[in-house]
């Protein structure tokens, strides 16, 4: 819902759980809570601004930024295609809001059209699936939505990992491309069908690894495979090398989100980055930090973070839930200042 706060004057995208809710306990135990907590503040991640519980009631709200639209709202019914420079641009988005979930621990498991907005920037929403990537497996077999499942969702018993993200991520850059699903399964076995209509049948090497993951075997007919469809005449062949890289039946051989940012299709964007980057630090060494704009997490080079099971938020009654600022790598794990604190209030 679109609300307006009395409280400052603005608009506000206020997400109503169907869920009832006993007590503070358990929403601070909600999956998407704790995320949203480790996540924010990132350019490219949906900013969570509050959290409304009502415990007569019930009732629990997330009221987060308003977006003006989803991808797909974006391309329902558009008859000409998106120019290749917008797509760079929000495919490059995408992959830095997948690099920093990553990065962090988490991965999304449902990312589709309807979870990516927009305004004047991209930005990933709804982590009420999201998992932790350290989290013991089996998951949750069938997550994420059909037409944006990976193969290994598909075939084993809940064995895959947070790479199952980019074979969504390489789905929407085929539909946001094309204006075309590039998998439409109408069930299991004939999204497994469409893949292997477009991709082949894997090596057998990976369905080997998939069949020691799954109780029930299964076998499949050979097929070569046609190719990625021929409706994206607007994506460059570096373009066609990306989304190839991140539909890679194998999970293993598929490419991760920050190998993703370096490809030759984002050459100008992740050159502009690193820029930044450079210039962010040359003024930290000089000492002249007055008046700027700290060094954020998204704009420090790409480290695998040890990272345990999604952080709990300590709250008895009305309470503030603060959303980490991220200067440092580690400032995620530990408590801000005071002078730090970006409050998300509890109601």
């Amino acid at each position: 819902m679109k609300m307006l706060s009395i409280r400052d004057g603005k608009y506000y995208a206020c997400k109503h759980m169907k869920q009832h809710f006993e007590s503070i306990e358990q929403v601070n135990n909600l999956r998407e809570i704790q995320a949203l907590r480790r996540l924010n503040p990132h350019p490219n991640i949906l900013m969570l601004h509050e959290v409304v519980f009502d415990k007569k009631a019930g009732s629990l709200s997330l009221i987060c930024e308003l977006m003006d639209m989803n991808i797909y709202e974006l391309i329902r019914g558009r008859r000409k295609p998106l120019p290749e420079k917008k797509i760079i641009n929000y495919m490059y988005q995408l992959c830095k809001s997948l690099d920093h979930i990553h990065r962090n621990g988490i991965f999304h498991r449902d990312v589709k059209p309807e979870n990516i907005l927009i305004k004047s920037t991209l930005k990933l929403g709804d982590f009420g699936s999201c998992r932790s990537i350290y989290s013991k497996q089996p998951y949750t077999e069938y997550i994420s939505t059909r037409w944006y499942r990976a193969p290994e969702c598909l075939l084993t018993d809940g064995y895959y990992s947070y790479k199952m993200d980019m074979w969504s991520a390489g789905c929407v850059f085929y539909e946001i491309t094309s204006l075309q699903p590039l998998f439409p399964g109408s069930n299991e076995l004939d999204q497994i069908s469409k893949i292997h209509d477009i991709i082949g049948t894997p090596a057998n090497k990976t369905l080997n690894k998939f069949k020691q993951s799954r109780i029930v075997s299964f076998d499949f007919p050979f097929k070569k495979g046609t190719g990625i469809p021929p409706l994206v005449h607007n994506l460059s062949p570096k373009g066609f090398s990306l989304l190839y890289a991140m539909i890679k039946y194998d999970p293993d051989e598929r490419i991760a989100a920050h190998q993703a940012l370096q490809h030759p299709y984002f050459q100008e964007l992740w050159a502009a980055d690193k820029q930044a980057l450079a210039m962010h630090k040359k003024v930290r060494l000089l000492g002249n930090t007055a008046g700027r704009e700290p060094l954020h997490l998204w704009q420090i080079p790409k480290e695998r973070l040890p990272c345990a099971d999604l952080p709990k938020l300590n709250l008895s009654g009305v309470a503030k839930l603060t959303s980490y600022p991220t200067p440092t790598l580690h400032s995620i794990f530990t408590a801000p200042t005071k002078s730090e604190e970006t409050p998300v209030t509890i109601c």
